[in-house]
């Protein structure tokens, strides 16, 4: 309730003329049956047509402001609950931003997605339907049971029963249905994780011919989620019998008795018609207040699902130092810069362990990227050469030691700035949905077509030049409609485009043909002269050049140098090399 509290106090002055114009909409609904009473009482009775004329009138304006404010009501609670849910969602994405790679993981891409959207569909329409079939059945009981006693306190009295007894059947169908949407929305998640799978793995699983397993898989996660559905429908169908069953009732009570407390002279004949509507109004909203009561267990779950992730406590945080322009890091309290003269990054006993693991990633990494130079990375599947990258640019924080990026230890300053100084080609290349222009203004908002032109040479995309829209060429969503070494080229344009201190490129020369891989890391080498260069690679041939090489086996420095010092003096790198070659001795 607090969440939406939050959420509710910015639109406060919104929130109260939506329940002012909802209590119109009631006092009218309440008022008409009394107007109807006095024009059969006194009208009829009399025989006077004026005054039953006199409330015709009365009765159509009572309807028409009534109406006025149901309308008023209804496009004032649609916009609350359209402001709520944009500030829900935003809040929401705002969080995920601040979340490491670990954070993440926890919730999983499926379940974020569905409490983005799904969730605060279900809080958005629980808010609606509150302020609209709830909030007024306290001035509808209260009124409608007042303007009973006023007509008969025996009426008043049955009315009162009649509503107590909806009001526990409400109750006790509540505490089951809590159970049953908690399940729902469990297997939601599931049934959104099971189709994201089968929809961005359709090529492995018809590779395995996996089909009729995925099938079952999917049919299962359905089967589940529908039987649990169903069983919410029985709750509602039963409410619902049981509702339209106690109105009857009250309704043949209120004639029955009526009858006699007329016969006795404490009614007249208007006022059975008046108690009837009376009623009828009180049970059809304590009705619509228990479907959505019925609703709220699964309101509940999805606010509390929302709050699991704004309460989250990001793994990482940022610091409150800075870089100064020349790239030197300054104390904030001190304000004293520190000399690092070349230095881009460096790595200061640096040992990580992936939360939940029970090894170390890496182990006692001690070495530095300078400017100018060009520093690579290489060694075998698994030797934690891409969790480099990743502790550079803090999607993790190291377990020991330091990791500083101009001079700065990456945990004393902003992600914004710490990334700010670095340029990024992942080793996945991902490119995103709309045109090939619009991918590279990520490196620079405001860059020109020629500017464009010139980076794409650098990073080997004249191909771009033979689309027929050229940089307005559409790129689908992941760059899917390009080939692995197209997306790969236009990634490495992208970060390029960026001025950076520290180019990374993670493994970015895989899908690359041996002339191409060449004609770009010559490119490169004037394009970025004044800043550090990281490759993490693969093949012996994309680091050949490399000021300095780092060999990992196993998360451990194994040989630092250049490649002929390496295979001199380094077997796991002379292995490596003997691997992909004939032979160690012709690769110098």
């Amino acid at each position: 309730m607090k969440l939406i509290l939050h959420f509710l106090k910015p639109y406060r002055w919104l929130c109260l003329f939506t329940i002012l114009a909802m209590l119109l909409d009631v006092a009218g609904g309440l008022l008409v049956p009394r107007l109807t009473a006095d024009m059969i009482n006194i009208g009829v009775e009399s025989g006077s047509l004026d005054y039953m004329i006199g409330k015709g009138i009365a009765m159509l304006a009572v309807t028409v402001f009534s109406g006025a404010g149901a309308l008023l009501g209804s496009w004032l609670c649609a916009d609350l609950s359209a402001k709520i849910g944009e500030d829900m969602r935003n809040t929401v994405y705002e969080k995920s931003l601040t979340f490491s790679a670990h954070d993440f993981e926890q919730f999983g891409t499926g379940s974020m997605i569905t409490r983005t959207l799904n969730d605060i569909n279900i809080i958005q329409q629980s808010v609606v339907w509150c302020i609209q079939m709830v909030l007024p059945v306290p001035a509808v009981c209260i009124m409608g049971v007042g303007m009973a006693f006023a007509i008969d306190t025996v009426m008043g009295f049955l009315l009162i029963g009649v509503t107590a007894l909806l009001i526990v059947l409400a109750l006790l169908v509540t505490r089951k249905a809590s159970e049953i949407f908690g399940r729902l929305q469990r297997l939601l998640d599931r049934m959104n994780v099971v189709l994201r799978e089968n929809l961005t793995g359709v090529r492995v699983i018809r590779a395995f011919n996996k089909e009729k397993d995925e099938e079952k898989r999917m049919r299962k996660s359905f089967e589940d989620y529908a039987q649990t559905a169903v069983s919410a429908n029985l709750l509602f169908a039963g409410l619902e019998s049981m509702a339209f069953f106690v109105i009857n009732i009250c309704i043949v009570a209120i004639l029955w008795i009526g009858g006699d407390r007329i016969g006795a002279g404490y009614m007249e004949i208007g006022d059975i018609t008046a108690l009837t509507e009376y009623s009828i109004l009180i049970l059809f909203y304590i009705i619509m207040a228990q479907m959505v009561i019925i609703l709220l267990p699964r309101a509940r779950v999805c606010i509390g699902r929302i709050r699991e992730v704004l309460e989250k406590e990001p793994e990482i945080r940022d610091g409150e130092g800075r870089i100064d322009p020349a790239g030197n890091t300054e104390d904030k309290e001190a304000g004293c810069p520190a000399d690092t003269g070349r230095e881009a990054a460096s790595f200061s006993n640096v040992t990580f362990r992936f939360p939940d693991a029970d090894e170390n990633a890496l182990t006692d990494l001690n070495f530095t990227c300078r400017k100018g130079e060009t520093t690579a990375v290489i060694g075998g599947t698994g030797s934690g050469k891409s969790t480099i990258a990743r502790l550079l640019l803090r999607f993790h924080d190291v377990t020991e030691g330091t990791v500083s990026v101009g001079g700065a230890d990456v945990r004393d300053i902003s992600q914004k700035e710490l990334r700010s100084r670095i340029s990024y080609v992942p080793q996945k290349a991902w490119l995103f949905s709309g045109t090939i222009a619009d991918n590279l203004c990520y490196g620079k908002e405001d860059a020109s077509e020629e500017e464009m032109r010139r980076i794409l040479s650098v990073a080997q995309a004249d191909f771009v030049s033979s689309l027929a829209n050229g940089l307005d060429a559409h790129v689908a969503q992941g760059g899917t409609n390009y080939s692995g070494g197209q997306k790969q080229r236009l990634s490495i344009a992208r970060a390029l485009m960026k001025k950076a201190d520290l180019y990374i490129f993670d493994d970015s020369f895989s899908a690359l043909d041996f002339k191409t891989d060449a004609a770009l890391r010559k490119a490169l080498k004037e394009e970025v002269t004044d800043a550090a260069v990281l490759i993490i690679a693969q093949r012996i041939n994309t680091i050949l050049n490399a000021d300095q090489i780092i060999v990992l086996d196993e998360g451990r420095i194994a040989g630092i140098g250049r490649h002929g010092d390496l295979l001199e003096n380094c077997p796991v790198y002379r292995e490596i090399a003997r691997s992909q070659m004939k032979g160690g001795g012709e690769v110098g």
